[in-house]
């Protein structure tokens, strides 16, 4: 078991049975835009009491569901469902819903996401160049009325745009998703990649999200995710980053005590203050859990 507790900043739920919810990237022929198979997914459900009995060893008081239904009418129905969970486990602590900030109905959607008391943010999975879009741009404007955290779903090729984002939106907090899910392991793509990320940093209401670096690195190793893992903290500082699983996507390529244990030997070298920081306290701060 960690000794520093880890808030959990980044896993998913599923049920494939409940008829007002979807999940179109775990249907039976669904391919993964990136990750090829993953039929090792595709159970019927992946509940709360799946997801606690996996970190019973791991030392993670809190955690924070990000949205995992996909091609739903409406994204609500999922947050809903989240909040059962919560009001009977504890867990989830923090929700990230869904919203489509392009559409007209944007603000009501969020006005009814905000009726339940757990959620603390919003991810989109827009379209195209979708950061400069100014119908998207006006719907995230939204954010800021409840003080809701963007977690972003992006690549370094995309930094432009989201440097301008936050620039224009100062008093939203964007959470980066997945280390922005670097697309290569060699030397020359890791020397692109923390340019970029150094790039975004200097924007102070961008926070980065260490996570998912299993889906891009299968056979990891604690010393082959150092170099991301240590690339995030010297640009973002210690009190912008938090820790994230990506449960249950990364226990394809892990146990979920691996994972973390991996990621507290990388910072073991941190003051215990920092290793706190890191861990737990800026994720409770940015999500407010």
């Amino acid at each position: 078991m960690a000794d520093i507790p880890l808030v959990d900043t980044h896993f998913h739920l599923h049920d494939l049975k409940r008829p007002e919810l979807r999940y179109s990237w775990l249907e039976p022929d669904a391919i993964h835009g990136f990750l090829g198979n993953i039929d090792a997914l595709k159970a019927q459900h992946y509940w709360i009491d799946d997801y606690i009995a996996e970190i019973r060893f791991s030392n993670v008081p809190k955690a924070i569901h990000v949205q995992a239904a996909l091609g739903i009418p409406d994204p609500v129905n999922e947050t809903k469902w989240l909040q059962a969970f919560a009001d009977k486990t504890g867990y989830p602590h923090g929700i990230v819903a869904e919203c489509h900030l392009a559409d007209a109905d944007a603000p009501s959607v969020l006005e009814r996401h905000m009726e339940y008391a757990n959620v603390r943010g919003v991810r989109d999975f827009g379209r195209g160049r979708y950061l400069v879009d100014p119908a998207w741009r006006s719907g995230f404007s939204f954010l800021e009325r409840h003080n809701l955290v963007a977690c972003v779903d992006t690549r370094i090729q995309h930094f432009d745009d989201l440097l301008d984002l936050a620039g224009k939106f100062p008093n939203i907090v964007i959470c980066v998703d997945h280390c922005a899910i670097p697309e290569a392991r060699d030397d020359a793509y890791f020397k692109r990649w923390l340019e970029a990320v150094r790039g975004l940093a200097k924007a102070d209401n961008v926070a980065m999200k260490i996570s998912g670096l299993g889906m891009m690195d299968r056979l990891w190793t604690i010393d082959s995710l150092r170099p991301w893992v240590v690339g995030c903290i010297e640009a973002f500082s210690v009190d912008r980053v938090v820790f994230g699983t990506n449960w249950p996507v990364d226990r394809m390529f892990s146990s979920y005590p691996d994972i973390v244990n991996a990621y507290a030997k990388i910072i073991a070298g941190f003051s215990r203050d920092e290793q706190l920081r890191m861990f737990s306290r800026n994720a409770e701060r940015i999500f407010r859990i």
